[in-house]
Parts: C-alpha cells; sequence; structure tokens
C-alpha cells in the first residue's frame, strides 16, 4: 500500500496507554534540522537512539504534557516495543517538514537552498507577505505556508496580471518594427476586419 501524506498534517502515537499527537510545525522542522539536520534525524530513526527520538517528540508535540506522559511511559519497561510503535510515524513527520509536491509548481532549475535557509524564507513569506502573525507562522507548517503564499500570488496575478501577459502585451503594441509591416502588407494582419464588415452590416440595415 502507497503512502499518501494526509491533507491536515499531522501523526497520532499510541503506546503503553498513553497517546500524543505531533505537527510538523515550522518551528519544531526548524529547530531539529538546524540543530542535527536531515540525514541525522532519520538515522536517529534506525539507530533506535532515545535522546534524539524523544527531542523529535517534544518539539513536534501538539500538547507537551501529553509528550512527556508519553515518554514516561516507557520508563522502566523494554525499550524495543516503544522503538517499534514510533519509528514509521516519525518518519513520517520527519517528511513532512518538508512541503508537500505542487504538481502545479515549475520544476525548480536554482541552485539549492539550505534548509535553515529555507525554512527561513518561509517565515518571512508567512509575516512579511501573507501578514501572518509570528506565532502564527511559527505553529503552521511548511505545506501549509508554502500552499498559503502560491495562492497569494495566484490572486496577485489575477488582480494585476502576470509578467506572460505584461509580455503578451508588449508583443501587442505597435512598435515601430510592427508599422513597418503593416505598411508593406497594406493592411494590419491583428485587425478583424471581418467583424468589422459584419458591423457595417448591421448599422447599415438600422439606418
Amino acid at each position: 500500500m502507497i503512502y499518501q501524506r494526509p491533507a491536515y498534517e499531522e501523526v497520532t502515537i499510541a503506546h503503553g496507554g498513553n497517546a500524543v499527537t505531533l505537527r510538523p510545525s515550522l518551528r519544531a522542522a526548524a529547530t531539529l534540522v538546524d540543530r542535527h539536520g536531515f540525514p541525522a534525524l532519520f538515522r536517529a530513526l534506525d539507530d533506535c537512539n532515545l535522546t534524539i527520538i524523544s527531542e523529535i517528540i517534544l518539539s513536534a508535540s501538539v500538547i507537551r504534557q501529553d509528550a512527556a506522559a508519553f515518554l514516561c511511559g516507557h520508563a522502566g519497561k523494554p525499550l524495543f516495543p516503544f522503538f517499534l510503535a514510533v519509528r514509521q510515524p516519525l518518519a513520517e513527520l520527519l517528511d513532512m517538514f518538508r512541503p508537500a509536491p505542487d504538481p502545479k509548481a515549475k520544476h525548480a532549475t536554482g541552485k539549492p537552498v539550505p534548509w535553515p535557509d529555507f525554512y527561513q524564507a518561509l517565515y518571512t513569506q508567512a509575516t512579511g507577505f501573507l501578514g501572518w502573525t509570528p506565532e502564527t507562522a511559527w505553529n503552521a507548517t511548511p505545506t501549509e505556508i508554502d500552499r498559503a503564499y502560491a495562492a497569494h500570488i495566484d490572486k496577485l496575478k489575477a488582480i494585476h496580471g502576470s509578467a506572460d501577459d505584461q509580455a503578451a502585451s508588449e508583443q501587442d503594441a505597435y512598435t515601430p518594427e510592427r508599422l513597418k509591416e503593416i505598411d508593406e502588407l497594406g493592411y494590419d494582419p491583428a485587425f478583424d476586419r471581418d467583424g468589422l464588415s459584419v458591423l457595417r452590416s448591421k448599422i447599415a440595415r438600422r439606418a
């Protein structure tokens, strides 16, 4: 079965009678990736690194008290069942630290941006362009900010037009070269002559 990222990004882990809900917030992503990097975070799951796993759970927990109770629940017990319970959900959580792929987005061709710089850019987009408060920005997920910013750009294009629209408008402009072409042809190729004839006929019938 192919894993599909949920539309509302969060994971819930239940073990030993306790449960904890985790959100891939910008705050958790920026903190953990800046401190450890993606390779070390994923490696911690494979290596059953209790210290980093506990840090991930505490950083991404929706309710910190739930995270503390969840982590204390395995004290004095074998750790292997605990690791089995958390590894897959935490792997899904770490994957959500990266914005979900947008099928409509153009393929990026520029230089790769370090993740800390990328998260800083998301924060700037959320607070500067979208007008969100810092707290709202830090609590949103990278995907939520990325999608909201893309929708904001689409809205601005719909209102003011895009660079492509401007290029098309400039292409339609009567430049000296185009005026020379019209003069040589004796008519404007872009002019709807048939439409003008129909309009003249309608006016003549009404006269």
